[in-house]
């Protein structure tokens, strides 16, 4: 089945638009979306979700992989673990129902003059499709023996391992398994042995359009539990605790059989509960009041795709009708903020170029900000181009200077700092992430973007 990595069609297929704005009325901010319930949005059952995960895994290894080994010049691909000790990219390579690999798990990608890649399993266990079975039996060292014949058999120039200083996600092969792969190679195959690194990151963060059909509704079900939570249905002013409405978020993701990759976390803000200028992050944990300001941070994976998402609620007073303007006013602000930052999404630029491109536009617009925004994907903190982090706001040495690549997803994250005037002039701290996709031109929200605050009544 053929498949496609997705260009500057992606608008057109969700349908939600984009445009820089310059404007601090919540109004007129592009892709703002309010959700209401999960119950909304279809799950999938266990069962159901292993023919697609596995339809799009023969995809992408079909397609994306041999592009992907071309452009890294590798000939090979070697993925090499035990079981309990997976390398971090394996479960994006074996079909589904997989739960570890089973002993030693070998698999051998090797491409052909024609620039297809011959997928290999060399274990006790086949995987079966998309896998051919290159060995099976029950001896290790027989094992590690037909791994090596079929190296050789093959003379790839170029063989790439899963080994690397900085990237945790491209540095699965074990020290052990890798003296064993040298014991077994010739020694003049050696040399031939590089980091996969470049490979692993571009196959981690590269997504697919049939990942795109996907991920809105996998987004949608995160905002959509938020909104669950930032409501009556949940919160009794004065009752209820932050911890109260976390746990409602987790366990209605379990509720839903869709896993979190953290425990979601809820924090208030009150008028007179100081938030310094200098203080990363502002927020306490308590009972939840009239008045109060809430912020929560969610994230779930589904159809092994991963969300990561930021949203704010305010909880009416007795006899207030609309959330305070100078509230309103703060959240337009972190729109604003976003725009500028996915304003400077340009295809080649580093991490660190697009964050002093935003400090520098920020700066000019005069908004007090944080930006420690990151790839989403596979996992949630996802290789891929670091544009800041909460405790640097200047460059990020390696990840920082990894380029922009077209067809991929962010969690565009950071905060933004506004006095209140109904506050005294107290700071308010905007916290926001929203899960979104760079087609190579522009940035779109996968599932739209707050742009109102939740209301709680």
């Amino acid at each position: 089945m053929k498949i496609r990595v997705l260009t500057a069609g992606l608008s057109a297929i969700l349908a939600l638009g984009f445009a820089a704005n310059t404007q601090a009325n919540p109004a007129d901010f592009t892709q703002g979306r309010q959700l209401v319930s999960a119950d909304d949005y279809q799950v999938l059952t266990p069962r159901a979700r292993i023919a697609p995960e596995n339809q799009i895994l023969t995809e992408r290894l079909n397609i994306l992989l041999p592009q992907l080994m071309a452009k890294s010049g590798l000939d090979m691909w070697l993925v090499i673990n035990r079981e309990y000790a997976e390398d971090p990219v394996y479960f994006t390579l074996v079909p589904q129902p997989t739960f570890a690999a089973r002993r030693t798990t070998m698999l051998l990608f090797s491409r052909n003059a024609d620039g297809s890649v011959d997928k290999l399993s060399v274990n006790r266990y086949p995987l079966g499709a998309p896998y051919d079975s290159a060995w099976a039996g029950g001896d290790l060292a027989a094992q590690w023996q037909a791994l090596a014949d079929e190296i050789v058999k093959r003379a790839p120039k170029q063989i790439g391992i899963n080994v690397s200083e900085h990237w945790p996600v491209a540095d699965g092969l074990t020290s052990s398994l890798h003296q064993q792969l040298l014991k077994v190679l010739p020694k003049e195959y050696h040399p031939r042995l590089v980091s996969a690194e470049k490979l692993v990151i571009r196959w981690l963060e590269q997504r697919t359009e049939a990942e795109l059909a996907l991920y809105p509704q996998i987004v949608s079900l995160a905002r959509a539990v938020i909104a669950e939570a930032f409501s009556n249905k949940v919160i009794t002013p004065g009752v209820t605790t932050t911890d109260d409405v976390a746990w409602y978020i987790r366990e209605r993701f379990e509720q839903l059989d869709l896993p979190v990759w953290f425990m979601p976390y809820v924090n208030l803000q009150r008028a007179g509960m100081a938030c310094e200028e200098d203080n990363p992050f502002c927020g306490s944990s308590g009972i939840i009041q009239r008045g109060d300001v809430l912020h929560t941070d969610v994230g779930i994976c589904y159809l092994k795709l991963c969300t990561d998402t930021q949203e704010m609620a305010y909880v009416l007073k007795n006899g207030e009708a609309q959330v305070p303007s100078g509230l309103q006013a703060a959240l337009a602000t972190g729109n604003r903020w976003q725009d500028l930052l996915t304003a400077e999404f340009k295809t080649g630029r580093s991490g660190n170029e697009i964050l002093a491109a935003t400090h520098k536009a920020t700066a000019k617009a005069k908004i007090t900000h944080s930006t420690y925004t990151h790839a989403l994907g596979f996992v949630g903190h996802a290789p891929g181009p670091t544009i800041g982090m909460w405790d640097n706001q200047g460059p990020t040495a390696v990840q920082g200077d990894w380029p922009l690549y077209a067809n991929t997803a962010y969690a565009i994250e950071g905060n933004i700092k506004q006095a209140v005037p109904e506050w005294n002039k107290q700071l308010v701290q905007i916290k926001l992430e929203q899960s979104a996709y760079f087609d190579g031109k522009q940035v779109t929200y996968l599932a739209g973007r707050q742009t109102q605050w939740h209301l709680i009544r």
